[in-house]
């Protein structure tokens, strides 16, 4: 009898372990529990610790409460200036409702992966090339916006989206090299052209100040030449002031010289034009020549009643349109006027000869 008691108490024992060791659940601080009983959820969640539940009735999901690092894969899109990317993203996300996240959707991690790829391709077509190089933080908002709003539904919400990395076409990387190129080159310039500027400014300035003292000036040539000098080398330059070209200059435009003598201008030349300067040793010597003397009227009378031959012989003056007789022993000197001049048709109480006559009519007036 005793040992029938034994041996029941003994399989007792045995039976209350083996239920024990299969009711027995363990769930850790980073876990919830959810119990299906008979298929049913249970309302309560298991907290982490130890907890029973009934073998072969109920049965225990656990749930990761941590925040998830899952990596997207690389989408390829058409931003909306036209341009082929590629881009990559990582989205950060956890579960706040382990009964949703069981019950609402089969895999929670698989939904968000799905729809961290449709949201990161739909926020590429409405981006432009710009903002996803260089304004991330409003696109990192409006991909985590689209994520969240259908993941609360399934008891998960999410942390943070980050875009990691996006990949160009090689031939558009070149096009943006050359513009960095040229944006730097242009700025470039106009920082040299800046400097340019003020050092003119300065330099206006000293230029100022040494002509108030003209041996400051000086002393920056010498101070010029010792610098050059001080180097080693076998060629000194040496510059030459520009006052000392302007005192040159004055000085081939001084006063003329003496053998240079300006000719008037000709009667009845234009007042404009500039006068002739001839040199004393190249102007041709011209003989100086008597003044003419006006013959009385009495004589006057007479050279009128006779020929033109003897009018000239006697009067030594050619008729008009004939050249003066020269000196047969020098050609180039005129010949000795005739002790009376020419007769004057407007002298008073004289009557010029008629032209083509040999005889002239005087009278008194």
């Amino acid at each position: 009898m005793v040992e029938e008691l034994v041996t029941a108490g003994v399989g007792v024992l045995c039976a209350g372990g083996v239920y024990a060791m299969a009711a027995a659940r363990v769930i850790k601080q980073y876990e919830r529990g959810v119990v299906l009983r008979l298929g049913r959820l249970l309302p309560q969640v298991r907290q982490p610790g130890f907890t029973m539940i009934v073998p072969f009735v109920d049965r225990l999901r656990k749930v990761n409460m941590q925040i998830v690092t899952m990596p997207v894969p690389a989408q390829e899109g058409i931003t909306r200036d036209n341009v082929t990317v590629r881009v990559d993203a990582v989205v950060y996300f956890k579960v706040v409702d382990a009964s949703d996240a069981i019950v609402q959707v089969e895999d929670y991690r698989f939904a968000v992966s799905q729809m961290a790829q449709t949201s990161l391709r739909s926020i590429i077509g409405k981006s432009e090339l710009d903002d996803l190089l260089s304004n991330r933080e409003k696109l990192n908002q409006g991909l985590e916006l689209m994520i969240d709003s259908p993941a609360l539904g399934w008891g998960v919400t999410v942390d943070r989206v980050e875009i990691k990395d996006v990949s160009l076409p090689e031939t558009m990387k070149r096009s943006m090299a050359r513009q960095a190129e040229a944006d730097r080159e242009r700025r470039a310039r106009v920082i040299n052209a800046d400097a340019e500027l003020q050092a003119s400014k300065k330099l206006a300035e000293a230029a100022t100040q040494m002509s108030e003292a003209p041996s400051a000036l000086q002393l920056r040539l010498l101070q010029t030449v010792m610098a050059v000098a001080a180097e080693k080398n076998s060629t000194l330059v040496l510059p030459i002031p520009v006052e000392l070209l302007r005192f040159l200059e004055r000085g081939h435009e001084g006063p003329e010289h003496p053998s240079v003598r300006a000719t008037p201008p000709s009667a009845g030349a234009d007042s404009r034009s500039q006068p002739r300067v001839e040199s004393a040793e190249t102007a041709p010597e011209v003989a100086p020549q008597a003044a003419p003397e006006v013959a009385p009227p009495e004589k006057e009378g007479e050279l009128a009643g006779k020929p033109e031959s003897e009018r000239e012989l006697e009067s030594g003056q050619p008729e008009s349109g004939k050249e003066p007789a020269t000196d047969p022993a020098d050609p180039e000197l005129p010949a000795v006027p005739p002790p009376f001049g020419p007769v004057d048709p407007e002298a008073p109480g004289d009557v010029p000869p008629e032209s083509g006559t040999g005889t002239a009519i005087t009278g008194q007036p």
